[in-house]
């Protein structure tokens, strides 16, 4: 016949927290702690039977990039799988950080650091360039749509000429719609003459 003691001891479980079931023997805890925290629940390994109990936030996915502003490979997983994944996840699951420097190797001249790039000193600039932005912007959300808009077409530095000349401004100063119209490739908004709805518009409260 089998000894009541151990009966005994479930049923003294039961009563001090019902639904709980028995923890297993790595807890030091009484049972009516059991979902006191976290913690306690996760050492009982009662956690999904804690259901008021809250799951304490876990920390982002730590992801750093060392890239080339001009590789090839490295573009285009910054625009194809980083950017996107980036877009999709909130901020508290992704983190991510950008080094613009890859294969690059650097030498001291006369106290003076020398970098040789993989692609060329086109690519070295590139590098400055997109690591000056992230210096200035600070701001990880602002300047990681730059740098993608950067990456995504033929030349990071062609691309970055490509977005102010003295006729550009020449321009939007005289008329800005008139220019915007002009340079926008989808289909042209009413406001440009062509049949999209316009933006309801914007009013001041008083």
């Amino acid at each position: 016949m089998a000894p009541a003691e151990p009966l005994a001891v479930l049923a003294l479980v039961a009563l001090l927290a019902p639904g709980l079931g028995v923890a297993l023997p790595g807890c030091d805890y009484p049972a009516h702690l059991w979902c006191s925290s976290w913690e306690i629940a996760v050492a009982c390994q009662v956690e999904s039977r804690c259901a008021n109990l809250s799951r304490p936030a876990a920390p982002p996915v730590e992801l750093t990039l060392f890239y080339e502003s001009l590789c090839p490979a490295c573009r285009w997983f910054l625009v194809q799988q980083l950017f996107t994944t980036w877009l999709l996840l909130p901020a508290e699951a992704l983190s991510i950080t950008l080094v613009p420097y890859g294969n690059a190797e650097e030498r001291n001249v006369s106290g003076k650091w020398q970098f040789q790039c993989q692609h060329g000193p086109e690519e070295c600039l590139g590098n400055m360039i997109e690591t000056c932005l992230m210096h200035e912007a600070k701001n990880f959300s602002s300047y990681f749509p730059v740098i993608f808009c950067l990456e995504s077409g033929s030349s990071v530095t062609k691309n970055l000429e490509a977005k102010h000349t003295d006729e550009l401004q020449e321009q939007a100063q005289a008329s800005l719609l008139a220019l915007v119209c002009r340079l926008y490739q989808g289909e042209k908004p009413e406001a440009c003459g062509g049949s999209g709805a316009p933006k309801a518009p914007f009013r001041c409260g008083h």
